[in-house]
């Protein structure tokens, strides 16, 4: 028995090497299994405690501790080491890793050498004494054991891990056996949502789950993926955003409702993109973009405290300390800045043209004097904030769903919350008048009309809720991913994503 199985190489395809012998091989030991009457993916194995709970109650025993308590135990073998008549084996389940003591003496030597012929990667569920071996390593003295799933296919080396990106994204299942760094972006992940849910729990939010299929695509701008439904014989959207019906129920008096949820967008593939993502969204009655800045701030600082026990998280080469008070910055002020330039939604389009032109930045022809402003903000500022910076003053051209500033008739009450130069959420004060909005959906409706495809159409539907009445209402997306990548200190968005979209595979054929 070695250590290490061989890792995959170019030339698994040939059966008389790698991959391909090496599975053949067990696929020997699984017939010899079941020619002795032992089913090699039993149906249930009863354990009665964790490897992480055991290692967390009784890690402090000294060496050569027997403690006479006996468990059952179960995890993935990775490594299996045999020294005369002992093996020593680690496992590993979802809490952790713990040594497997084997003795012949113990177990007898038909028990012993079925262990022996183990593979790496097979499940093994074991029954034995807890003990500490001279060396003091925490470890279960096994009296007998129970194979709970062959593995057919050799892990990668243990020392090099599994390094080839691709790889690693189409077969997360084997990253995760391999790669720590990856089973900790995950665990920082579910911490993040947890944490999410129960900060918002405590602010008096009622979590709501709202339609993934839209009649309309509303609530960002962004190409919708297109469905059919057979029986209604109707085209239906993917959604793109939460918040259309989410404000509908703030309509109906629900007053404070969030939702974690997947969203889908027609769009490219990037570091920071993936055409599904998850979205948390949340709208609270009687408040304005000051009150969900404020909500921002807590969820994500909170956020870090439970999935990292600290507020400082690193950002590029900087350590910066998340409970500190956010900076708050308008999209001019920062134009200006980074740019040496002053614009403002209200200049004359020409002028704006120009620099964008002066500024390496090539406009849609539709895009009017906010747009121009933004794609400004884009090219010359975003990149270069290391944050957190809630950036202010969104024109009302790229702002359909905010209020008019009640200072400024030429930009909305928006923020971007930029961290690390990624916008990881964006809220508002909700626009309510359904007049206003009406007007709004119908300068969509023109801008797609003249090429822009990512704008919006006119919700008949929600304009009738709103003529129902929506009171002073303060929005809030927050990317989910995002908050992961910066908490888990990651730079691409598929490391966040368990099963990242990609390319299809194609498979050889026997």
């Amino acid at each position: 028995m070695t250590e290490a199985d061989p890792a995959p190489s170019d030339d698994a395809a040939d059966p008389a090497h790698g991959v391909a012998a090496e599975r053949e091989h067990r696929l020997a030991k699984l017939d010899a299994l079941r020619e002795r009457g032992t089913e090699p993916y039993p149906y249930r194995f009863d354990r009665t405690t964790t490897l992480g709970e055991l290692r967390s109650r009784l890690g402090h025993l000294e060496p050569g501790t027997e403690t006479g308590e006996v468990v059952r135990v179960a995890g993935r073998a990775l490594l299996i080491r045999r020294q005369g008549k002992l093996i020593f084996a680690t496992v590993r389940d979802r809490s952790g890793e713990l040594q497997l003591f084997v003795s012949k003496a113990v177990v007898g030597d038909g028990a012993f050498d079925r262990f022996d012929d183990l593979d790496l990667g097979d499940w093994v569920g074991v029954e034995g004494e807890v003990m500490t071996t001279r060396k003091g390593e925490l470890s279960v003295k096994v009296t007998s054991f129970e194979l709970l799933a062959k593995n057919l296919r050799p892990l990668p080396d243990k020392w090099k891990g599994l390094t080839d990106t691709d790889t690693r994204y189409r077969q997360r299942y084997v990253d995760l056996v391999v790669n720590e760094d990856a089973r900790r972006a995950f665990e920082v992940r579910h911490a993040v949502v947890a944490s999410f849910r129960r900060t918002l729990a405590d602010q008096g939010f009622i979590e709501v789950e709202t339609p993934v299929l839209h009649v309309e695509p509303g609530g960002a701008h962004a190409r919708p993926f297109r469905t059919h439904h057979n029986a209604l014989d109707m085209e239906l959207f993917l959604r793109i955003a939460l918040e259309l019906h989410l404000k509908r129920l703030i309509v109906g008096g629900m007053e404070r409702v969030f939702e974690i949820g997947r969203v889908f967008r027609n769009e490219g593939i990037s570091t920071r993109h993936n055409p599904e993502f998850t979205m948390m969204e949340l709208y609270q009655a009687f408040g304005d973009y000051s009150d969900v800045m404020a909500v921002t701030e807590l969820l994500i600082t909170q956020a870090a405290r439970d999935a990292l026990g600290t507020t400082i998280v690193r950002v590029g080469d900087t350590d910066v300390d998340l409970a500190q008070p956010w900076t708050r910055a308008s999209i001019y002020d920062l134009i200006e800045e980074h740019g040496g330039i002053r614009v403002h939604p209200s200049m004359d389009l020409d002028r704006l043209r120009a620099a964008c032109a002066a500024n390496g930045v090539a406009p849609e022809p539709w895009m009017g004097p906010g747009a121009l402003c933004f794609e400004l903000y884009d090219a010359l500022v975003e990149r270069h904030l290391t944050g957190p910076v809630f950036v202010t003053g969104h024109p009302v051209e790229v702002s359909p769903l905010a209020r008019v500033d009640r200072h400024d008739p030429w930009i909305t009450e928006r923020f971007e919350l930029i961290v690390g130069g990624r916008e990881l959420a964006n809220g508002y004060s909700e626009l309510n008048d359904p007049l206003v909005q009406r007007q709004r959906f119908e300068d969509e409706q023109t801008a797609k009309e003249a090429g822009n495809t990512e704008a919006g159409t006119v919700d008949e539907d929600y304009l009738r809720a709103l003529e129902y009445g929506m009171p002073p209402t303060g929005g809030l997306g927050i990317g989910i991913d995002r908050v992961t990548m910066l908490l888990a200190g990651v730079t691409t968005i598929k490391d966040v994503i368990l099963f990242p979209t990609l390319r299809p595979e194609v498979f050889a054929r026997d």
